[in-house]
């Protein structure tokens, strides 16, 4: 069944993209305006599945705020569903919410050509609703790939394909955090409550990064002295899967698990939303378990 878009969706579509700064301004600026990076929220849609868990903000149209991103990001999802071409998520996210590495301070632009076939993929399907491609996504803006870019899926590439968004197992909630928490203590290797320092992927898995100073351990069997100091957690193919309680940096969250040959698995994670004195009435609990 073929889907037809209404008029004022793809108006949003259009508006979103044509403010008044021109696109060569914002290349120009980004490169001399202080940049971090943000986890990808859940709920940006254009992004999901992706292949990476950071962004940079500033983000390569400007947008300063998280919640513009998601906002403006948000009138470009229709597009996606007309599949005018495989690489039109991968083009657009790397704008909205461009890929942040670490060991880099520069953004990472799309190259060209990434621009350029979907640019030409999408035009006809534009045009149709009488919408050309707009002048910030100009292409000739972006390297041609002789150096540090996204690139377009090469020909070795499957088609794109949308993950199947279902909750990770280790972030399925059936009842209450804390009651939860006090219940499995004693079946895991680890235990603890800390805040989210950073999420990454890396072959699949999710690497997770507590703030050390706001972490409060209540169990780490096996924990060598180095773990204790720099503690590494992992989901396991938490790439395939969806876990919102480890999507914001910052937030505080209750997590469980075992210790599996070289590494710190999550079995059980759940966002932590106490207030201090009732934060301190389970922490005392916790600590007189006798397992």
């Amino acid at each position: 069944m073929r889907i037809l878009l209404s008029v004022p969706v793809w108006i949003g579509i259009v508006c979103s993209v044509c403010p008044s700064l021109a696109f060569p301004f914002i290349l120009t600026q980004l490169s001399t305006r202080k940049s971090s990076c943000k986890a990808i929220p859940s709920s940006m849609t254009l992004c999901h599945g992706v292949g990476y868990s950071e962004m940079r903000l500033p983000n390569l149209l400007g947008h300063d705020t998280m919640k513009e991103a998601l906002q403006q990001a948000g009138s470009w999802v229709p597009l996606l569903t007309k599949q005018c071409h495989t690489d039109t998520k991968k083009f657009l996210c790397s704008l909205f919410a461009p890929v942040c590495l670490s060991e880099l301070e520069e953004a990472v632009y799309p190259c060209r050509s990434l621009c350029e076939e979907v640019r030409d993929g999408c035009t006809p399907v534009m045009a149709a609703f009488g919408f050309p491609w707009p002048d910030m996504f100009n292409c000739s803006q972006f390297p041609l790939g002789n150096e540090l870019c996204v690139p377009p899926a090469g020909t070795e590439d499957k088609p794109y394909a949308a993950k199947e968004e279902v909750p990770c197992a280790a972030c399925q909630g059936l009842g209450e955090a804390d009651k939860e928490f006090l219940h499995e203590f004693c079946t895991r290797d680890f235990a603890l409550k800390m805040n989210i320092r950073s999420v990454s992927t890396m072959e699949g898995d999710v690497m997770v990064i507590p703030e050390v100073k706001s972490r409060t351990v209540y169990k780490a069997k096996g924990w060598s002295d180095e773990e204790s100091k720099k503690t590494v957690l992992w989901l396991t193919d938490g790439d395939n899967c969806i876990c919102q309680d480890l999507q914001e940096p910052g937030a505080t969250v209750l997590v469980l698990g075992h210790r599996v040959d070289d590494k710190l698995v999550i079995s059980w994670v759940r966002k932590w939303q106490r207030n201090e004195k009732e934060t301190k009435k389970f922490s005392r609990t916790v600590r007189k378990l006798q397992c």
